[in-house]
C-alpha cells in the first residue's frame, strides 16, 4: 500500500509519515515548507531546530531501514498535483516492493493551519484561501481523472461546527421539515477565515462524492497536544515542529512553554471556551484506522476526531497545578479577549465513530502534562517571550 501524505512537514504530517511507514506502508511526502517561511516571515520561533524534511528521511532511513520518499513543491500548481496520480513522478526505492507508484490513499494536511494567521491581514487572508481551496480541489480533481477509487483522507476541524446549542453530531444531521425528512451536513458557522476555508473544503470534497463517486474521509479534528510519538523516540531528531506562539501554537503547547518561563498564563476573556482536544499520538491512531477502514465509492464518512473535551480555564489551572508541582511560579492571567467568539456556550459534540473503529485515547493527565513540560525545559534557553503573544485581533 502506497500513502502520498500532503504537507508531510507539518506539525501532523511528519509524524504521520513515520506512523504510515513504521506499519509497513510505502509512504511519500509532499511539501513546500510553507510552515517554516511563515514562522521566518512572521518572527516567530520553534522550540528547536527541526532538520528539514529530507534530513529527517534520510535519519529515519537510517536508523530503522524504512523508506519515506521526499517531494518538495507547490501543491496549488495543478500540474505538479496531478504528476503523482498520473504516475509521471518515478521512484528508486531500494528494495523491490512492488510499488506502482501510484497512492491507495491521500493524507491530505497540506494547509494553512492557523485561524490567527488566516485574519492577521487581508494578504494573509487571501493566502489561507487561494491555498486551502486550490489545494483541495487540485487534490480532487487528479483523483477523479486518474485514479477515482484512491481514497482521500481530508483533515476537517471542530471550528468547522462552532459552537450551536445543541449537540454536535458527527457530520450528519436529520431534518424533518413539513413533514418531510432528509440527512444534511450538520449547520457550519466558522469563527475565521482558516475555519471558513475548511467549510469549504468539506463542500467541495462532498461535491465530488456526489457527482464524481469519490471515496472521502473527514476528519474533524480538535486541537491537538504534544510533540513525542513512538517512533519520534527513536531519535529525538525525528520530533515534530513545536510551536508556542499564538499563530501556530496550540493552547497546550503554549501554556506549558509559558509556564516554564514565567509568562503569565493567556486565557482570552472569561475562559469558558470549551473545545475538543486530543494527543498527537491519537491523531496517529484516528488517521491510520481512517487509512484502514475507506468508505464505498460515493461515500463521505465524517468522524469528529477529539477523545475529550476542556474548556480554557480547565486548561489553566491544570497546567497551573501541574506547574507549582515542579516548583514553577505559574500565574494565570485573564486578559481581553482578541477573537469574536462565544466565551461561555453550550457545548457536546458526539465523538464515537473512531473510538468504534479501535481508536485507545491517551487522555490529557497530570502525569502527560508532567511528561511535556519535562521535555519542554530541556529547551528553556531557546523559548523567546516577546514571540508569545502580539493579539491578532479579529
Amino acid at each position: 500500500m502506497h500513502v502520498l501524505i500532503l504537507g508531510g512537514d507539518g506539525y501532523l504530517g511528519w509524524p504521520s509519515a513515520m506512523y504510515f511507514s513504521q506499519k509497513g506502508y510505502n509512504v511519500t511526502v509532499v511539501d513546500n515548507y510553507f510552515r517554516r517561511n511563515s514562522c521566518l516571515e512572521l518572527d516567530v520561533t520553534m522550540l528547536y531546530t527541526v532538520p528539514t524534511l529530507v534530513e529527517r528521511a534520510a535519519i529515519w532511513h537510517e536508523l530503522t531501514g524504512r523508506e519515506i520518499k521526499v517531494v518538495i513543491g507547490d501543491l496549488t500548481d495543478p500540474e505538479f498535483m496531478r504528476s503523482f496520480f498520473t504516475g509521471s513522478i518515478t521512484y528508486d526505492w531500494s528494495v523491490d516492493t512492488g510499488f506502482s507508484g501510484i497512492p491507495d490513499t491521500v493524507v491530505h494536511y497540506a494547509e494553512q493551519p492557523s485561524a490567527p494567521y488566516s485574519l492577521f491581514n487581508y494578504k494573509y487572508a487571501n493566502t489561507t484561501l487561494t491555498n486551502n481551496l486550490l489545494v483541495t480541489n487540485n487534490v480532487m480533481f487528479a483523483v477523479r481523472d486518474y485514479t477515482p477509487d484512491v481514497h482521500i483522507i481530508k483533515l476537517g476541524t471542530m471550528g468547522e461546527y462552532g459552537t450551536p446549542d445543541i449537540d454536535i453530531e458527527e457530520g450528519w444531521l436529520d431534518i424533518e421539515h413539513k413533514g418531510r425528512k432528509d440527512t444534511f451536513l450538520f449547520p457550519r458557522q466558522a469563527s475565521s477565515i482558516y475555519h471558513t476555508s475548511k467549510i469549504m473544503d468539506t463542500d467541495l470534497l462532498w461535491f465530488g462524492v456526489r457527482m464524481w463517486g469519490l471515496r472521502v474521509t473527514d476528519l474533524m479534528q480538535g486541537p491537538v497536544y504534544g510533540m513525542e510519538t513512538e517512533e519520534s523516540h527513536i531519535d529525538e531528531r525525528l520530533r515534530t515542529i513545536f510551536n508556542y506562539d499564538e499563530i501556530f501554537g496550540t493552547i497546550v503547547n503554549r501554556f506549558i512553554v509559558q509556564a516554564i518561563v514565567g509568562y503569565p498564563l493567556t486565557v482570552y476573556g472569561r475562559g469558558g471556551q470549551t473545545r475538543g482536544y486530543l494527543n498527537i499520538n491519537d491523531t496517529l491512531q484516528c488517521v491510520g484506522l481512517a487509512a484502514e477502514n475507506p468508505p464505498e465509492k460515493g461515500d463521505l464518512k465524517i468522524y469528529n476526531q477529539i477523545m475529550e473535551t476542556f474548556s480554557v480555564n480547565q486548561l489553566a489551572e491544570m497546567t497551573q497545578r501541574v506547574g507549582r508541582s515542579l516548583g514553577y511560579d505559574v500565574q494565570i492571567e485573564n486578559i481581553e479577549n482578541p477573537r469574536q467568539e462565544a466565551e461561555e456556550h453550550y457545548y457536546n459534540p458526539t465523538y464515537q465513530g473512531l473510538l468504534d473503529l479501535g481508536v485507545k485515547p491517551h487522555f490529557l493527565t497530570d502525569e502527560s502534562l508532567e511528561r511535556m513540560f519535562r521535555v519542554v525545559e530541556q529547551h528553556k534557553d531557546a523559548i523567546r517571550q516577546e514571540t508569545i503573544f502580539r493579539g491578532v485581533k479579529w
